[in-house]
C-alpha cells in the first residue's frame, strides 16, 4: 500500500503535505462553530496546510451525566452541513451508535470511530460499509500493533480508506503517555497516522466530574509527532478555551495557532 488516502483534493499520507484536522470539541452553536471553521480555513490557506474541520454533534462519552453533549444528531448535522456548504471545506465528526451511521454518512466526509469504540466489531463494520474515509482513534488501552485487527475489520467490509489516530496510552490514574514509536509501528500497517496533540495531554476524569488537561504541553507533543513522521495533526481549538463547554483544559486558543502551525510546516519540510 502507498499509505495515501484522499478526501476530495486532499491527500493524506506518505509524501503528501501535513494535514490539519481541527475544530472545537463539540458544536456549541452555529455561530461559534462557523467562526472557528472560518478562522481555521483562512489560517491554513495562508500557510498552505490542507484542512479538515472537526466538531462533534454529540459527545456521548462525557464523564458526568450533567456534562454538555452538544445539539444532537439532527441539529448537529444540519450545522455541519451548513458550514461545509458555506465554507467549502471537508468535515469530520465522531459517531457513537450504529443507528446514526447512515444519516451521518450523508453529511460527513470522514467518519471517526471513537477510541472507546475501536473494538466494537459490529459498529466498525457498519461504518466501513458506508465507503467513507474512516479515522480510527486508537484506544488508550491498546498497543500500537493492536490496530492491525481494527484495520482488518474495516477492510473485510471492502473499505480501504483508513486513517489511524494516536491519542496517547493510559498507564496510570488520570493520565496519558505518548510513545512516539507507535507512529512508525502503525504506519507499517499501510495507512496514514494522525497525531492527536490535544487529547494526548488530557487528564481523563482528572477534574472529578470532568476531564482535565495540560494544554501547555500540546505544542511540544505536536512538534515531536511531526518530527517522528506523523502524516497529520489533530487539535481541538477554541477562541476562549477556559469557557469552552467541552474539553477546554486541553484545547488550544485560536490566537496561538499561527506560530505553532508555522513550526509544524517547517519541521515537515525538513523531513520531505
Amino acid at each position: 500500500m502507498d499509505n495515501i488516502v484522499k478526501t476530495g483534493n486532499i491527500s493524506i499520507g506518505r509524501g503528501a503535505a501535513l494535514v490539519l484536522i481541527s475544530g472545537p470539541c463539540v458544536i456549541e452553536d452555529y455561530e461559534t462553530s462557523f467562526e472557528i471553521a472560518s478562522f481555521l480555513k483562512e489560517l491554513t490557506q495562508e500557510l498552505g496546510i490542507p484542512f479538515i474541520f472537526k466538531a462533534s454533534y454529540d459527545k456521548a462519552n462525557r464523564t458526568s451525566i450533567n456534562s454538555f453533549r452538544g445539539p444532537g444528531l439532527v441539529d448537529g448535522l444540519k450545522i455541519l452541513a451548513q458550514i461545509k456548504s458555506e465554507l467549502g471545506i471537508k468535515i469530520l465528526s465522531d459517531v457513537h451508535r450504529i443507528t446514526e451511521v447512515e444519516r451521518a454518512a450523508q453529511v460527513l466526509d470522514i467518519i471517526q470511530i471513537p477510541a472507546f469504540l475501536c473494538r466494537q466489531t459490529d459498529f466498525i463494520l457498519e461504518v466501513a460499509r458506508t465507503g467513507k474515509l474512516i479515522n480510527i482513534k486508537k484506544g488508550q488501552f491498546l498497543a500500537p500493533w493492536d490496530v492491525v485487527n481494527i484495520v482488518k475489520k474495516i477492510t473485510s467490509a471492502g473499505n480501504k480508506r483508513i486513517m489511524i489516530t494516536e491519542r496517547g496510552t493510559m498507564f496510570g490514574y488520570n493520565n496519558l503517555i505518548v510513545d512516539f514509536r507507535g507512529i512508525k509501528i502503525m504506519q507499517d500497517t499501510g495507512w496514514p497516522v494522525i497525531f492527536d496533540a490535544t487529547h494526548s495531554i488530557q487528564l481523563p476524569g482528572g477534574a472529578g466530574a470532568s476531564s482535565g488537561g495540560q494544554r501547555e504541553f500540546a505544542p511540544i507533543l505536536a512538534r515531536a509527532a511531526v518530527a517522528a513522521g506523523a502524516d497529520g495533526i489533530f487539535m481541538e481549538v477554541h477562541k476562549d478555551p477556559d469557557r469552552a463547554l467541552c474539553d477546554g483544559p486541553n484545547s488550544l486558543k485560536l490566537d496561538d495557532l499561527y506560530e505553532l502551525l508555522s513550526q509544524l510546516v517547517a519541521i515537515r519540510g525538513v523531513l520531505a
